[in-house]
């Protein structure tokens, strides 16, 4: 399967088996699909030790670029542990682009961030200043007297919530 270009193709939201995320995301990538797998990393305890461990942020979901076609959709659907595409009558809805990179932003900026209800109300705004300028998301009430913006991956229903304060935003 050939490299789809940005131009030509879409993020898509694809459900996997429970705690399948990291097989079924190695052997996409083996087919050469571009793969976003977002893992946050936490710290769990066992009676004899302490380890840090790489989670899914969005538990059961990991997200393909490829094209809309019928032909680039097999293969993703023929990996072990892939359950569906979500969106549509199992083809998949496209995710807009913005969603996945203010996810991946947040990712690599390493900012404190905490899973976060989804949230369908509310206003769009857009972080206009400091490292995570340009990232967009819902504003929603003040989570513990703090401004906090959501960001959301709508299509799977899933969110993201970090504190605003000392960040300047505008309406989308």
């Amino acid at each position: 399967m050939g490299e789809a270009t940005r131009s030509d193709s879409a993020w898509f939201a694809v459900q996997t088996w429970p705690r399948y995320e990291k097989k079924a995301a190695a052997e996409l990538e083996r087919k050469a699909v571009e793969v976003f797998l977002p893992l946050t990393t936490e710290k769990h305890k066992w009676s004899d030790r302490t380890r840090r461990v790489e989670l899914p942020l969005f538990p059961s979901y990991l997200f393909v670029n490829i094209r809309e076609t019928l032909e680039s959709r097999v293969p993703v659907l023929r990996t072990n542990g892939v359950t569906n595409f979500v969106g549509v009558r199992g083809i998949g809805t496209p995710i807009p682009e913005i969603q996945v990179e203010s996810v991946r932003t947040l990712l690599s900026r390493g900012i404190s961030f905490r899973s976060h209800p989804y949230l369908s109300v509310g206003q769009r705004v857009r972080i206009l200043s400091g490292s995570l300028r340009g990232v967009e998301g819902v504003l929603t009430d003040k989570v513990d007297d703090d401004p906090t913006l959501v960001v959301s991956i709508q299509i799977i229903q899933r969110s993201v919530a970090i504190r605003l304060r000392g960040y300047q935003i505008e309406a989308a």
